[in-house]
């Protein structure tokens, strides 16, 4: 079983340069060019759905995905799926106008969403959510059992925790991994995402993962994109894809990346 996690970065890109984020393209659209990338401000959906349909996965966990692009993402990548809107949704198709018209003029309060996407002949049995947060946003876990036929169910767990708060995200991990593990009962389980927490700086969340509930290993000491399995082996441990991994080329040969988070993956056999 592949499984990718990516946040979505609300659906914008994000060139290594800093340079090229200009008050002209936030305000004007004009594209902002380097001797290698690009910064554009336009929807990018069909840039997305490129990237992610190019890349061999059964299970994919997005964070921060546009709510509106859910059916398209779907239907472009051969996918079934669920979604948790989380942040920021006030008047969804007012916001999904002016993040059409201008993503980085409105950047996040586009609206957010968590999405699972699965590839697996294996249908959604049951989706819940948790809210492990209102404030300063909203942040939700969403959970879902996969009952593939003539197999045993695989559940599967992904959230988004607070930024900048290290304290609250720790305590919003444990949250949803205590819910998680609880809805799963003895079915192998899947929990990722953006958990906004780097081992090398927060150890303690990690251990908890793993001695209370069975979950490890993090990708990177230095990572904050984590993808956990409790009661699957591991063919492949999470890793980083290369940047160029979500670069795309431009007309004039320059590269348009997107997303500030680089996709994570990982293989689990049950």
């Amino acid at each position: 079983m592949r499984v990718l996690s990516w946040n979505l970065y609300h659906g914008r890109d994000f060139p290594p340069d800093p340079a090229l984020f200009t008050l002209r393209s936030r305000l004007l659209k004009r594209t902002e060019r380097n001797d290698t990338h690009v910064q554009v401000n336009r929807p990018l959906l069909d840039e997305f759905a490129r990237v992610l349909g190019g890349l061999e996965w059964d299970l994919a966990l997005l964070q921060e995905a546009p709510p509106r692009w859910f059916g398209e993402l779907r239907r472009r990548t051969g996918a079934s799926g669920v979604r948790a809107l989380t942040s920021r949704n006030v008047v969804p198709p007012l916001q999904g106008l002016l993040a059409d018209w201008n993503p980085d003029l409105i950047g996040s309060w586009e609206g957010g969403s968590n999405q699972l996407l699965v590839r697996l002949s294996a249908p959604v049995a049951e989706h819940r959510t948790l809210t492990l947060t209102r404030r300063p946003e909203r942040r939700r876990m969403h959970w879902a059992r996969l009952e593939p036929a003539g197999g045993e169910p695989i559940c599967v767990a992904n959230l988004h925790a607070t930024a900048g708060r290290p304290a609250q995200a720790a305590a919003e991990v444990i949250a949803a991994a205590e819910a998680a593990v609880a809805w799963s009962g003895d079915a192998p389980l899947v929990f990722g995402g953006d958990l906004n927490l780097r081992p090398a700086r927060e150890p303690a969340p990690f251990e908890a993962l793993r001695e209370r509930f069975g979950l490890g290993e993090p990708t990177a000491p230095d990572a904050i994109d984590h993808l956990l399995a409790r009661g699957l082996t591991v063919v492949a441990p999470t890793r980083r894809l290369a940047h160029e991994r979500r670069e795309l080329d431009e007309p004039d040969g320059r590269k348009l990346r997107l997303s500030d988070h680089r996709l994570i993956a990982a293989e689990f056999v049950a």
